[in-house]
């Protein structure tokens, strides 16, 4: 039986070839692939990630070919990112404490985010969650989807994360411990040297951030705690991560890499790589 995964998608930008550089690795070994946003709205690809003449400022070049640019621009143009499934549907919110009757509330959350985990983890063989600037707004904090991530990693289902979307790792927490999912683990991510100065955009939002709103590779350095570790691999091409069930990615060209990665720990095994 073909492996099944689920692939989570910023519904504020993702970046073109950090989507399509493991999904045509899935193409090509027949797995089947869902999507999922936050509420159910249609990702599109940041238009930076489609351009080939775009120059990354911390790289000083383009960081997409233009052979990239068209795969990219055929995936985001596609049918196949239409009517995704929708995190908030999916997953109930925690009731805030203020909640006039919390503790009813609380435990008829607990019941049916139970029944949601074991109907979404029991459906898919792996999650992959996807970079770009995007998910900084809407995938790094989203309680629904750290619930996600919980279950699946105590599933012992391996999880992909790429760029920015390694956030969401970072911040995936049991309230009892409040300790990052992450702890004792070794990641890659956007390491500092690589953000950028101005610039940050999002979709659908006309504003210039700036520089990212929290330096990434401190947020891991923190997460990992004393016996993980961050590994940037500045002046590297590559960087890529297994630390099951984790695949990190650390940017664009990881793509790829991280997709052929989470295939070998799909069909044999494989615990660990890059550390």
């Amino acid at each position: 039986m073909s492996k099944r995964i689920l692939i989570v998608l910023s519904e504020y930008g993702y970046w073109g070839e950090e989507l399509v550089g493991p999904l045509e690795q899935f193409d090509a070994r027949g797995y089947r692939t869902t999507f999922l946003t936050p509420t159910g709205k249609r990702a599109r690809a940041l238009p930076p990630s489609l351009d080939a003449e775009y120059v990354d400022p911390p790289l000083g070049r383009s960081v997409t070919t233009a052979d990239m640019a068209r795969r990219a621009r055929e995936v985001d143009e596609s049918a196949r990112l239409d009517d995704p499934l929708s995190l908030a549907d999916l997953i109930p919110e925690r009731p805030y404490y203020s909640a006039l009757n919390h503790l009813r509330e609380l435990e008829d959350y607990h019941r049916r985010l139970d029944e949601a985990l074991d109907g979404l983890v029991g459906s898919f063989d792996a999650l992959v969650i996807v970079g770009g600037s995007g998910p900084i707004v809407d995938l790094a904090n989203n309680e629904r989807l750290h619930q996600v991530i919980l279950a699946f990693a105590a599933a012992d289902k391996p999880i992909l994360a790429e760029c920015y979307g390694v956030a969401a790792l970072a911040f995936a927490r049991d309230l009892e411990t409040r300790t990052s999912l992450l702890w004792g683990k070794h990641v890659t991510g956007h390491p500092k040297e690589y953000d950028y100065k101005d610039g940050t955009g999002f979709l659908g939002v006309d504003f210039n951030m700036g520089p990212p709103p929290y330096p990434l590779e401190y947020i891991l350095r923190d997460a990992t705690g004393p016996e993980g570790g961050f590994h940037g691999n500045v002046g590297k091409e590559i960087s890529v991560i297994v630390d099951h069930p984790f695949v990190t990615a650390r940017s664009t060209p990881d793509s790829g890499p991280s997709g052929e990665l989470l295939v070998e720990v799909l069909e044999n095994g494989l615990r660990r790589h890059g550390w």
